[in-house]
């Protein structure tokens, strides 16, 4: 937790479980934003939601009864019996007791006693509050063009006496905006263009480029399937391959047709339960199968079915409602209003699902057989099968019993060679009971209907309801959820674009989560993005134009003071980009990127006996040696027991779990893998080339290699340490011809026959150096 010593009545900093927020003490308390995260943290593990570990009967997480007005009495904290309790020296009456670790500071408590002599006045929690259509504030808003976004951050600077950063010069601004849309650095061209379009409309032209490119369905799929937790193997046991890639493919494909998200949503919930489902609709169903199952001889199908219910219902809260119900597995919630009984009852939507066949033919082949699967066949094999069933029932009519058996090997040959996709198959529901602390040996508990979380509402068809019920449910701004999976769905585009959510955390909407810095904004985003049509590139282009997101990103000595986490987005932010995007990148510089959209996925280089532990069977990688070793990361096989080094490097997730936000890591072995993975160091030699090719002198050739890198011109200092290192180079090549000729031969792409061998070594790490450099890897 982070303490910071100021002022209480210039600035009172609050408290979360882990974050910390900024508020004016001008500004009136707001129990959801300043009280309810103290509450939740200290108090309502045992005065919360949960009745089991509630004592004394009493509900902080609620406005209390008559029984216990005496808590909070409005007006007059030094009655109350919370702030007696707080501020009790007797350890025995002391709240939160000594024991528990977690005691208030004087910051806190004084939230808590202004809280209280405003009024003491409870909120339901933000998160279930339906969303205002909130008017857009006066501000006075710089630099054009700006849109209402702008006037709701100005506002809440203008509190805090902050204005909005300068605007990023351009090559910053086209560079941030191509790693953030689309996960590739721009061109030289594209520089060149934008800088000459002086037009007042050239930026959105940049905007609107960028979010039509098949690039950016693929930077926006690499998130969702970091959300749905997609992978190429089953996780668990011998992690045996899987056939999913078809699912990754129907996600790429619809995201670069800009489909409505509510039916993205109802695609892969329920595409099955459509009238006359197409074969990519099924093929979206994929996604109720990208679980980790177990394949091993001796599974127990009871506990297994429990535990593929439990994955899906906390995949299924994170992804759409901004939920943790995994812990309702074993107990109500101990913050939030679910319970054990919510939990069960959102598993018993999903009991239709036919998944129990691999328990009787899942076995130990790569891939592993996951029944139900469907025959993906192109237009050729249509067109080849229908040949075929022509004659077929041309040579039953004759009886021509040799021909119908060659005709019948042919077409299963075809159907044998085509790839095939795991999808979903209802079948009569199983039975679902509630299981007694998740034991799923335990068939005490009553039996559960489908039914959404009771606070929540309820259905007009519950207990008989689909998955397509649900789904509707929960994209239906009126009667359902939809404004909440809207929130949930516009924090992580916010985030995308800025580093961090409105809401702080990006999984977790409950009790332990952060209310929304801007919480009217974060409402009106919402509205914005459900009165689009749920349109998800309309939502991407208003925070794109926006002149908050063309901030410079540098902290200025006030926003250092006064907002060092950047929770008033008072400048843009600088990271890492992702794993994918460092890979592609340095492949998009080289030349070596090749833009070829879905297919099964891909696997690189590799460190040998990488695999040795996996069993069952066991497995030796076997790297693609075709273009495939140049596709982007996103199509790089995923396999979750053994991640790809590359990326388990750059903190991408085995995706066991939704995952909502990557860790940033800053460790050598990050460096190493720059300087030394043969994908970058292959990388480096057709750089090398192409700034050989560019010209014969070595100044041109460093200015070449900077705008292709980086989309500038090195500096004094960038000049003299890349000059230093490529002398330094061509001396240890010239005296060693083959360490020269062992450097460049890493990979497969042809070497160049027209170029000397120490000159290629020597440009070579030039270019490991630059490609390895903060700056090409990082949006700024």
């Amino acid at each position: 937790m982070i303490r910071i010593s100021l002022n209480l009545r210039m600035v009172v900093f609050l408290f979360s479980a882990t974050n910390v927020s900024l508020v004016c003490a001008e500004q009136p308390v707001v129990f959801n934003r300043d009280v309810r995260p103290i509450l939740s943290d200290r108090c309502f593990h045992c005065h919360g939601p949960d009745e089991e570990s509630r004592e004394a009967d009493l509900r902080l997480d609620v406005a209390p009864d008559g029984d216990h007005d005496y808590v909070a009495v409005p007006g007059a904290p030094d009655k109350s019996g919370l702030m007696q309790r707080i501020l009790s020296a007797d350890p025995d009456e002391k709240m939160p007791p000594p024991e528990h670790g977690k005691p208030l500071d004087a910051k806190e408590i004084g939230v808590l006693r202004r809280w209280i002599e405003d009024g003491a006045k409870w909120s339901r929690h933000w998160a279930y509050e339906k969303p205002v259509r909130h008017e857009t504030p006066a501000a006075d808003v710089d630099g054009s063009p700006t849109n209402w976004i702008d006037n709701f951050i100005v506002a809440q600077l203008a509190h805090h006496k902050l204005p909005l950063s300068p605007e990023a010069d351009r090559v910053t601004l086209l560079r941030r905006v191509s790693f953030d849309l689309t996960g590739l650095p721009p061109t030289p061209a594209d520089v060149a263009a934008f800088l000459g379009d002086k037009s007042d409309h050239a930026w959105e032209r940049v905007v609107d480029r960028l979010l039509e490119s098949e690039a950016h369905g693929e930077r926006l799929a690499a998130y969702w399937l970091d959300l749905v937790r997609y992978a190429d193997t089953v996780g668990y046991h011998g992690d045996q391959d899987q056939n999913s890639w078809p699912y990754r493919d129907w996600v790429i494909k619809a995201l670069i047709s800009n489909m409505p998200f509510d039916q993205f949503t109802r695609e892969q919930l329920a595409g099955d339960l459509l009238d006359s489902p197409t074969t990519d609709q099924r093929v979206a169903t994929g996604y109720n199968r990208l679980l980790q199952t177990s394949h091993e001889g001796g599974v127990q199908p009871k506990e297994y079915l429990a535990i593929y219910q439990a994955d899906r219902i906390r995949n299924l809260s994170e992804v759409w409602l901004g939920a943790t119900m995994g812990c309702c597995q074993c107990h109500n919630h101990k913050f939030d209003p679910y319970t054990m009984k919510d939990f069960y009852s959102l598993g018993a939507f999903f009991a239709d699902i036919d998944e129990a066949k691999h328990f009787k033919n899942g076995g130990n082949s790569l891939p592993t057989r996951r029944d139900p699967e469907l025959v993906l066949l192109s237009d050729t094999d249509r067109r080849q099968i229908a040949e075929i069933d022509e004659q077929l029932r041309e040579a039953e009519a004759q009886q021509q019993e040799k021909q119908i058996d060659s005709l019948r090997k042919q077409r299963a040959k075809i159907e044998a060679a085509a790839p095939r996709s795991m999808i979903t198959v209802s079948i009569p529901p199983r039975t679902v009971r509630l299981l007694s602390r998740g034991n799923w040996l335990d068939d005490s508990g009553p039996i559960m209907q489908p039914a959404i979380p009771e606070f929540l509402g309820r259905l007009e068809n519950d207990g008989r309801a689909s998955r397509l019920e649900l789904a509707n449910w929960i994209t239906d701004p009126n009667d359902g959820v939809g404004l909440l999976s809207a929130r949930v769905f516009v924090n992580r585009v916010w985030y995308l674009l800025f580093g961090s959510g409105l809401a702080r955390d990006l999984t977790d909407f409950g009790g332990q989560g952060e209310a929304p810095t801007h919480p009217e904004l974060f409402d009106r985003l919402a509205f914005e993005f459900v009165d689009s049509g749920w349109n998800i590139r309309h939502i991407i282009k208003r925070i794109a134009l926006s002149r908050t997101y063309r901030q410079s990103s540098l902290m200025t000595s006030a926003l250092r003071e006064l907002d060092p986490e950047n929770r008033l987005y008072g400048r843009q932010s600088r990271f890492r980009i992702p794993a994918e995007s460092i890979r592609d990148n340095a492949l998009a510089v080289s030349g070596l990127l090749v833009r070829e959209i879905g297919g099964p996925s891909v696997k690189p280089y590799q460190p040998a006996g990488y695999y040795r532990h996996l069993n069952f069977p066991t497995r030796t990688y076997q790297q693609h040696s075709d273009h495939r070793q140049w596709r982007r990361g996103l199509y790089i096989h995923w396999q979750r027991q053994f991640l790809h080094p590359m990326l388990r490097a750059f903190d991408a997730p085995s995706r066991e779990e939704c995952t909502t936000k990557r860790p940033q890591s800053n460790t050598p072995l990050a460096s190493l893998t720059l300087l030394n993975d043969p994908t970058f160091v292959e990388a480096a030699r057709a750089f090398a080339s192409q700034i050989l090719r560019h010209s014969d002198k070595d100044q041109t050739r460093l200015d070449y290699a900077y705008r292709q890198a980086v989309s500038r011109t090195p500096d004094k200092f960038e000049r003299d340490a890349m000059q230093k290192l490529l002398t330094e180079s061509r001396a240890r090549f010239t005296s060693n011809e083959a360490a020269a000729g062992e450097l460049i031969g890493t990979g497969l792409s042809p070497r160049p026959d027209d170029l000397p061998p120490t000159e290629v070594a020597a440009w070579t790490c030039v270019a490991r150096a630059l490609l390895s450099v903060s700056e090409t890897n990082t949006r700024n």
